[in-house]
């Protein structure tokens, strides 16, 4: 595929603790071994050679980023433009989840600035990738890239499951497209 380079958008796993409680929480033991199952589909990218790896800075991004490049052994790239969705300015933590739940019924056109921005951030580092990459990110975040592949303006479009894998090609005149969504459940939004 000549010019086309692949991003692996790998959800995080499961976190120990939920958006209204703890702003960076590690992951749990369900997480964990998520991570690990998600190392072992993706262990045999590097046949050749490890592919480029980046991660969100929030730790079950890169705790679940731990586990594939202990085997790659390989050092993932902190990106925060493949972070979290941020929170309001002024909303304390308790009234994270109600505000996240509200607004992911909705589109990024009607959230508007900063999240418009946000959104194109993320679209943006995805198609700047100049080799096959895995990227450790976040539900919302990877979100955002499908939509950019379908031009759809909703915050949610798949509701990508922990660890979760969605591949997508990066075409050299910059268009995305959506080769494998990543599995679905019914996501907690803790």
């Amino acid at each position: 595929m000549s010019g086309v380079h692949r991003v692996y958008l790998v959800r995080h796993g499961r976190a120990a603790a939920g958006w209204d409680t703890d702003a960076d929480p590690d992951l749990d033991d369900v997480g964990r071994a998520q991570a690990a199952t998600a190392a072992d589909r993706l262990e045999p990218l590097a046949a050749l050679e490890p592919l480029a790896v980046l991660t969100s800075p929030m730790q079950r991004c890169r705790q679940t980023a731990a586990a594939l490049c202990e085997r790659w052994a390989v050092s993932p790239d902190v990106d925060t433009s493949i972070g979290e969705i941020p929170s309001p300015y002024g909303v304390a933590m308790p009234e994270r989840v109600d505000w996240l739940r509200a607004v992911m019924v909705g589109t990024w056109s009607a959230l508007g600035e900063p999240y418009t921005t946000f959104r194109d951030g993320v679209v943006a580092r995805v198609r700047a990738v100049e080799r096959d990459t895995v990227m450790f990110s976040h539900f919302v975040a990877i979100n955002a890239v499908i939509g950019a592949c379908d031009g759809d303006d909703r915050l949610v479009i798949r509701r990508l499951d922990n660890c979760s894998i969605t591949v997508v090609d990066v075409e050299a005149a910059g268009g995305l497209v959506l080769t494998e969504g990543g599995h679905e459940a019914d996501t907690l939004i803790r």
